[in-house]
């Protein structure tokens, strides 16, 4: 039994192309970039390789990309840094309701800390609009914080035009970027992003790598206090062969993203395409013209997901209800409680199907079979 993995949101195969670069930082060039002599030396020069390159993809400078242990830590560091850095400035945080828990959970330390945060609704497809942030800005808004694309629905938001009103008020924008990076072109500067979150095994690089960048501009109190890494932002000996690691799968992503954005359109066709004709109604959940091409949250009426999960496993096909951070909770996704009310039906009948490397059409209309299969002995 051929086994198909549809789970690229929540982590993703390291190509081995980027595997191939790191090797060599394991073993041969292994010094710390702190160090004066040829080997921290060395070992410098491919830290900020890394930097200059990832910098280049998102219209960035270079001192303005700190290196992190993955999206989650670039969360913090941007929210709870820039929050403590500018407190005297106000209080007022803006988020939505459907955002990441590394974004959720740390608004909800803040406001244990005094801070004061609104939470804005989404339409039933998932997105928030720049009026709403408008009429929930304050002269005391320090930071507004909204996800680029939903990791369980893969609704996009207004990221442009939220950085435009933005645009001369003291706020910070920062947005976590996740699932977004590496599968739409990003500009931080042409969007007015102050702050962006990337995680590198997202994009087929390593695991505990990932990137935060922060505008020349803006102000961080660190979280981690140590040595003068990362221009003092980030303390701790880097992360070499990461490093190198998540440079090569961003300038990969760079240099593929069209193709493969196109290839994955196409799997969402198959799918749906697929169900339709083997007679299962299946619903989208999300906005189908502003969406992620490698996320689709499908609805199939009256089939339970745990039943509807466990049968996919057994059949050799690897998808999930939501966010692999929730993984083995039993409580409903925030994110379609949010589209949806926390009485519908869509909360347990849901689940979300993620392309990536190594995925065939074939793979795709295979998966779309057993599961029409399997959802019609559900039902």
């Amino acid at each position: 039994m051929e086994r198909i993995y549809l789970d690229h949101a929540a982590t993703s195969p390291m190509d081995e192309r980027v595997l191939e670069k790191m090797v060599p930082h394991f073993t041969g060039s292994f010094g710390n970039p702190s160090s004066i002599h040829s080997f921290g030396r060395e070992t410098r020069k491919w830290v900020d390789e890394a930097r200059s390159q990832i910098a280049d993809q998102i219209g960035a400078a270079e001192q303005e990309i700190i290196f992190t242990s993955g999206g989650t830590e670039a969360d913090n560091l941007a929210i709870l840094g820039s929050a403590l850095a500018r407190r005297d400035l106000g209080k007022h945080i803006i988020t939505t309701k459907v955002e990441h828990h590394a974004v959720l959970h740390t608004c909800e330390k803040l406001e244990q800390d005094g801070f004061e945060v609104t939470y804005l609704d989404v339409g039933s497809n998932g997105r928030v609009s720049a009026n709403q942030v408008k009429d929930a800005l304050r002269d005391d808004t320090i930071l507004v914080t909204v996800m680029y694309g939903n990791n369980e629905v893969g609704t996009v938001q207004p990221i442009a035009e939220i950085g435009e009103l933005l645009n001369g008020h003291q706020a910070y924008f920062h947005t976590d970027a996740v699932q977004a990076f590496g599968f739409l072109p990003i500009d931080v500067k042409n969007s007015h992003i102050d702050l962006l979150s990337v995680s590198g095994h997202k994009l087929n690089g390593p695991k505990g790598t990932g990137f935060l960048y922060a505008n020349k501009d803006v102000k961080l109190s660190p979280l981690l206090f140590g040595g003068e890494q990362e221009r003092k932002r980030r303390a701790g000996t880097e992360n070499v062969p990461g490093i190198v690691g998540l440079k090569e799968a961003v300038v990969l992503s760079g240099k593929e993203r069209e193709e493969k954005t196109a290839m994955y359109r196409t799997f969402k066709e198959i799918m749906i395409d697929t169900l339709t004709k083997a007679g299962v109604k299946a619903e989208v959940n999300g906005d189908r013209e502003h969406s992620l091409p490698h996320i689709l949250n499908l609805y199939f009426p009256h089939v339970s997901v745990e039943a509807l999960l466990v049968n996919l496993d057994m059949a050799g096909i690897a998808v999930s209800s939501g966010s692999a951070c929730t993984a083995g909770s039993v409580l409903p996704s925030h994110v379609l409680t949010a589209m949806f009310g926390e009485d519908s039906d869509r909360l347990t009948s849901s689940i979300r199907i993620s392309f990536g490397l190594g995925n065939t059409a074939e793979q795709v209309k295979t998966a779309a079979e057993q599961t029409a299969a399997i959802v019609k002995r559900l039902t």
